[in-house]
């Protein structure tokens, strides 16, 4: 998937990070989530842990994870400067209680609120089926920047949407030619770029970044039928899909490792 490359002098970095999970022992289907991670915050990369053990080293801005099947189950979540001594010091993020709902399909976003304070946001991505010749297309808005809209074609599909919210559409497939603007306005903040809606997908655009950064769209595709979303690639920002960046933490003496999935979490957020 392509997506809507970054405007010059806009915004961007949104995304800390969640967390995922690695299993010890395996868990049947029927206990078990769906979870991808994305990261972003400009010039912080993280060291993830979970239930006090490290999970991801050196974790970098700009990275969606391939989606991860978890144990379902309630976690403590922290992020920390990247090669922190063993997670020592103030958390710059910090989730306790996060719930990880059996049968969920979820994304968690570690992005900047509209006035550009660092949180975590877990969405829910839908999975039912599409109808023939249609496409799904939700669109998240998780950038520091006040209410926008999407437009398709230079007319306004989605209107005023705001951070951490999100909207979605079901529309024939194809390839539309999208960009976001401030809501009610004609100033672009991202694209125009063309964006492919396959038939039977769920197509998923999250507008994150700073104004002091740039703004930046990264998409990600989740198949008709399918339970787990594929890894997209990012745009000009450096979003991209980089497994080698998440070490896959197999041997922990604790039962498993997750992120916050689809259900109300706990945030304290921390000065780091």
């Amino acid at each position: 998937m392509s997506t809507l490359r970054s405007f010059g002098n806009a915004a961007g970095a949104a995304a800390v990070l969640g967390g995922l999970v690695l299993v010890a022992s395996p868990a049947t289907a029927a206990d078990t989530a769906t979870v991808s991670v994305l990261h972003g915050v400009p010039d912080t990369p993280v060291d993830v842990y979970a239930n006090g053990e490290r999970l991801i080293d050196d974790f970098q801005p700009g990275t969606l994870t391939d989606p991860l099947t978890l144990p379902a189950g309630a976690y403590d979540l922290a992020l920390f400067p990247a090669d922190a001594p063993d997670g020592s010091g103030e958390p710059l993020l910090q989730a306790d209680d996060v719930a990880v709902p059996a049968g969920a399909n979820a994304t968690v976003v570690a992005h900047l609120s509209e006035t550009g304070s660092p949180t975590l946001t877990p969405f829910v991505n839908d999975t039912s089926a599409v109808p023939a010749g249609q496409a799904r297309a939700t669109v998240r808005h998780v950038a520091a920047a006040p209410a926008v809209d999407v437009r398709a074609g230079g007319t306004v599909v989605v209107s005023a949407v705001t951070n951490p919210n999100e909207a979605t559409l079901t529309v024939p497939a194809g390839t539309v030619s999208a960009d976001v603007v401030l809501a009610g306005t004609d100033t672009v903040a991202i694209g125009p770029a063309d964006l492919p809606l396959a038939e039977g997908t769920s197509t998923v655009v999250y507008a994150w970044g700073s104004q002091e950064a740039g703004y930046d769209l990264a998409v990600q595709t989740i198949s008709g039928g399918h339970s787990s979303p594929s890894g997209v690639p990012g745009g000009s920002a450096g979003l991209a899909d980089d497994s080698s960046a998440l070490p896959m933490v197999a041997a922990l003496s604790v039962a498993g490792l997750a992120v916050a999935g689809a259900g109300a979490a706990r945030l304290a957020r921390t000065r780091g």
